[in-house]
């Protein structure tokens, strides 16, 4: 009983001292997230009108470049990519989108915090 408890303590204190598990990422910090940075440009809704850029529902699992009423409006680049938006894919994208497909033509810098990154993956993931 001593030794659990001794491990407990040790993996405990080991957790606090190394920043603990990595935290799992959250869809409500990110939807904040997402608003602050992407909703001038991207509605969120199957029915929302193409703005600035196409509206991201369903977007997880999609194929870059083939939005429906923005097709005709996306870069070369990224139809050429033929991307699917896994999260993997959605991250590299929100963190850089210039180096992430090189030629596209969002104008966002990206994301460099890769919490909030996670964040807004986790968020897109909702969206359907």
């Amino acid at each position: 009983m001593a030794r659990i408890l001794t491990l407990a303590i040790a993996s405990l204190t080991l957790g606090i001292l190394t920043g603990g598990p990595a935290m799992a990422a959250d869809a409500a910090a990110g939807g904040k997230i997402f608003k602050a940075q992407c909703g001038l440009c991207h509605g969120t809704t199957a029915s929302a009108s193409a703005g600035i850029g196409p509206s991201l529902a369903g977007v997880v699992g999609r194929t870059s470049g083939t939005q429906a009423g923005f097709a005709s409006r996306y870069s070369p680049a990224l139809k050429a990519a033929k991307r699917v938006w896994t999260p993997e894919n959605l991250e590299a994208w929100i963190g850089g989108p210039a180096k992430a497909v090189p030629g596209s033509r969002m104008p966002f810098a990206g994301l460099h915090d890769a919490g909030q990154v996670e964040d807004v993956v986790a968020y897109l993931k909702t969206l359907k």
